[in-house]
């Protein structure tokens, strides 16, 4: 959808509601068509390479969402400057902003590459990850992280369009790459008997043609979001601005995920079947995760666009329809869940102990879902109106240093699986308290200046 400025600067709540949601649609579907295209890595693998390799595969999901993560924090902060000065009318700042950023995701991604390269088998016997699957992963994470510079591309093209209101391409784009990669899966799987590798080398495949049909479409279009090679340089104040919010962006999913590698160790100590059961559950968490993210980032465009029109007031309505959005669609899936999670786990697994121990997270998960959203919709606020730096901090404290203490102190003692999954929603409410406090706060001071 493309969305106008004036359109969203003049707004009311329901036509404001119709818009986001509208805008958001597209990146939902987009986001769902990327999780089931990695569930599609993971049910290949569960159903034709068995348990042992479904396992391996899913011992490398926090260790990949470790670095990428960093790729998307930088990513959501081209998202929000793009819209401030697409919203602000200011084409030389946008296009400064464009071109540093595209150097900066490339970059970030080549040197995510070789610190994937090196670092895959270090990380993983870090994580306690068992011996009969070692070999596997490891594999795994060297031949998928070769794919980094084209994720760093891909999230930049997407911001960009993100930010200008265009959320139909990007879906266009995942779906094209998406369907190539269930179909290389099956063929580097099933025909070729490549386990690992094969879901591996058709994930890269995939990425690095999402991220060239992107790369084009930019290059091709004639609006002022539109990428030049004579232009690619990077601009000191642009790209200073781009990692003053995408570095703490990047670092608060990082640190994230450092905090989910000491779950995952918690997960490991538990024998293989429970391991297997816990990798085959956690696709539903990028599953409501992602619909729920659309939502965040239509937050962070909606208020950067209205923050750069000088608009109070509709950034605060953006807040609370996203809010509003995220929280509803977690609440619906997270109960789905619960209620359909044995069929959901037959997916990527036959085994019925595999399933049993599945369910175990997806219960707990499923209803603590929607609990995010007051924390991530406030962060993504925040980030739209220009500040990254105390979110990441207080993320760090709220949620990922107190799940550090949690897994050596209530799961220590308990040492169930339960006891660990529980962790999630009392960090979600925990850092949501400071969040939401700290937006407002935000809020309040950037009203009275406009108002001047």
């Amino acid at each position: 959808m493309k969305t106008s400025f004036s359109a969203l600067s003049s707004a009311g709540v329901s036509r404001l509601s119709r818009q986001i949601f509208l805008f958001s649609l597209p990146l939902m579907v987009s986001n769902v068509l990327q999780v089931l295209f990695n569930m599609a890595d993971i049910a290949v693998v569960g159903q034709f390479a068995g348990s042992l390799s479904l396992a391996a595969v899913g011992s490398t999901a926090i260790a990949v969402t470790l670095f990428t993560g960093l790729l998307m924090g930088i990513g959501s902060g081209v998202n929000s400057l793009i819209a401030r000065w697409y919203g602000a009318g200011d084409t030389v700042q946008l296009r400064r902003t464009l071109h540093s950023a595209f150097i900066i995701c490339f970059l970030a991604g080549v040197l995510l590459f070789f610190v994937g390269l090196f670092g895959s088998r270090p990380l993983l016997q870090l994580l306690n990850t068992k011996e009969e699957l070692l070999d596997r992963a490891t594999l795994y994470m060297q031949i998928y992280f070769c794919a980094t510079p084209a994720i760093g591309v891909y999230n930049f093209g997407t911001a960009v369009f993100s930010a200008i209101g265009n959320t139909r391409k990007p879906l266009v784009y995942m779906l094209i790459s998406g369907v190539l990669n269930v179909i290389l899966n099956l063929f580097f799987v099933v025909v070729c008997h490549l386990d690992v590798a094969g879901v591996a080398i058709a994930s890269v495949i995939s990425l690095y043609l999402s991220a060239i049909l992107v790369s084009i479409s930019l290059l091709r279009t004639k609006e002022i979001y539109g990428l030049r090679i004579r232009e690619l340089r990077l601009h000191k104040a642009s790209a200073c601005d781009i990692l003053r919010l995408g570095i703490p962006a990047g670092l608060q999913n990082a640190v994230f995920y450092v905090a989910n590698m000491f779950i995952q160790a918690g997960v490991n100590s538990f024998d293989t079947t429970m391991v297997a059961g816990n990798s085959a559950a956690a696709n539903a968490d990028a599953l409501v995760y992602d619909v729920m993210n659309a939502f965040y980032i239509a937050c962070g465009s909606f208020i950067g666009l209205n923050y750069g029109a000088r608009n109070p007031h509709q950034i605060k309505r953006s807040y609370w329809i996203c809010l509003t959005f995220a929280f509803g669609s977690g609440l619906i899936l997270g109960l789905s869940l619960v209620i359909f999670g044995r069929p959901f786990l037959a997916l990527f697994t036959t085994e019925a102990a595999v399933i049993e121990a599945g369910m175990k997270r997806l219960v707990i998960m499923g209803l603590s879902y929607a609990v995010s959203a007051l924390m991530d919709t406030a962060i993504a606020a925040s980030r739209g109106i220009g500040k990254s730096l105390v979110p990441m901090i207080a993320c760090i404290g709220g949620s990922c240093v107190f799940r550090i203490i949690w897994v050596f102190t209530i799961f220590a003692w308990f040492h169930t699986i339960e006891s660990l999954y529980l962790l999630y929603i009392f960090s979600w409410t925990i850092t949501a308290i400071f969040e939401n406090w700290y937006f407002w706060r935000c809020y309040r001071k950037i009203s009275r200046d406009m108002a001047i």
